[in-house]
């Protein structure tokens, strides 16, 4: 018989909890600069979900110029900060400066939160960031792409574009800019330093995303091969240093590398997703792990390796003697256009060469005459 006052349900402490802390001038402008609606706080809840319990909510500014946002801030439970500009006074900052002290009197107070969450794309929180994660707190940004800054994705743990989360749609928007449709905008920081955003109809600028010379965008697709290559070379990298590797592990080490990776830019809505297309094309092997949901994964011991080493095995013996390295990929490369060593693991073509002599599949060395590596085919 159960003890009273016990519950069979596993205590709530297990989850993570974050606490949100939104420069709201930033990502307002930020999204009405794109011409989409009214900044929404709803996809940022909904994508903050599956990472943990938000246990604060607090918007920064002078809402004096945000009137209209308020209610609907307030609806999601935001807690709204007022820092008002008073006439004739320099404090464009001040909202800044309000929020980085509550973010680190806040680290330091309440040891339960274990993740905090940036919401902006301005560079100077970078320092806040990288005090945070000084402290052991895991950190979360999102920013609005055109008007992020490259230098803060990279200093947080994980960062997500507020224009890229379900629910979010600013396509529209998107496509009257390049039509040019729309007046000259402004960067979302002002003279702050976050990256800008062009004029409808101009020449983007050297930090601002944009789409192709076709006129199409360049969003990463399903088949894009910097997909494999990134994985396989995460996956390598983690299997040198001996143990089974898991999904969960994997998609950390992917965030650690590049904080803005996320599979849904290449079109997939689950991590799990992404890697059974890997599988699929034979890049990746994957087998159950130690916990239900997160599988072991694996480069393949054979097949697309072994078929790239008898690829390479067969152009060298089609040369009838020793062959050099230098030029050997382009020679592969006629026969099939799509061969990539990356994809299979590799960081070059020297150490994928290596790897098919140690396989005995061609035979390696080096030529103190030409200077170069000499392949023939295997005794």
């Amino acid at each position: 018989m159960r003890p009273r006052g016990t519950n069979s349900v596993e205590p709530m402490t297990t989850d993570e909890r974050l606490a949100v802390f939104l420069d709201y001038e930033n990502l307002a402008i930020g999204v009405r600069d794109l011409g989409g609606d009214a900044f929404s706080f709803r996809p940022i809840a909904d994508a903050l979900a599956a990472r943990g319990r938000v246990v604060v909510r607090r918007a920064y500014a002078d809402w004096s110029f945000f009137a209209e946002d308020r209610h609907d801030l307030t609806r999601e439970h935001v807690e709204l900060i007022e820092m008002p500009q008073h006439q004739g006074a320099s404090r464009k900052n001040a909202a800044d400066i309000k929020m980085v002290v509550d973010a680190v009197e806040m680290a330091f107070e309440r040891d339960y939160i274990s993740t905090f969450v940036i919401c902006t794309g301005d560079s100077d929180f970078s320092p806040l960031v990288h005090k945070l994660r000084e402290m052991n707190k895991q950190v979360i940004g999102i920013g609005v792409a055109n008007s992020t800054s490259k230098l803060l994705p990279s200093s947080c743990d994980e960062f997500l574009f507020y224009d890229r989360l379900e629910g979010v749609d600013l396509s529209g928007a998107r496509a009257r800019r390049r039509r040019g449709a729309g007046p000259a905008t402004t960067t979302a920081d002002g003279d702050r330093d976050g990256a800008a955003v062009p004029a409808a109809g101009g020449d983007p600028g050297p930090d601002s995303p944009g789409p192709n010379s076709d006129g199409t965008d360049d969003d990463p697709q399903p088949g894009d091969p910097s997909l494999a290559v990134l994985v396989a070379q995460t996956l390598a990298d983690l299997s040198s240093s001996g143990g089974a590797v898991t999904a969960s592990v994997l998609k950390r080490t992917l965030l650690r590398k590049d904080p803005t990776f996320s599979e849904s830019d290449y079109g997939f809505r689950t991590f799990g997703e992404c890697l059974r297309h890997l599988e699929g094309r034979g890049l990746v092997e994957i087998s159950p792990g130690p916990a239900a949901g997160d599988p072991e994964v694996s480069l393949p011991e054979r097949g697309e390796r072994e078929v790239s080493f008898a690829l390479m095995a067969k152009v060298v013996q089609d040369a009838g003697g020793p062959v050099p390295l230098s030029g050997l990929k382009d020679r592969v490369r006629k026969v099939r256009p799509d061969f990539s060593e990356k994809t299979l693991g590799y960081r070059n073509f020297l150490q994928f060469a290596r790897a098919a002599a140690a396989a005995s599949y061609v035979d390696l060395r080096w030529d103190a005459e030409s200077e170069d590596y000499l392949l023939t085919t295997a005794a």
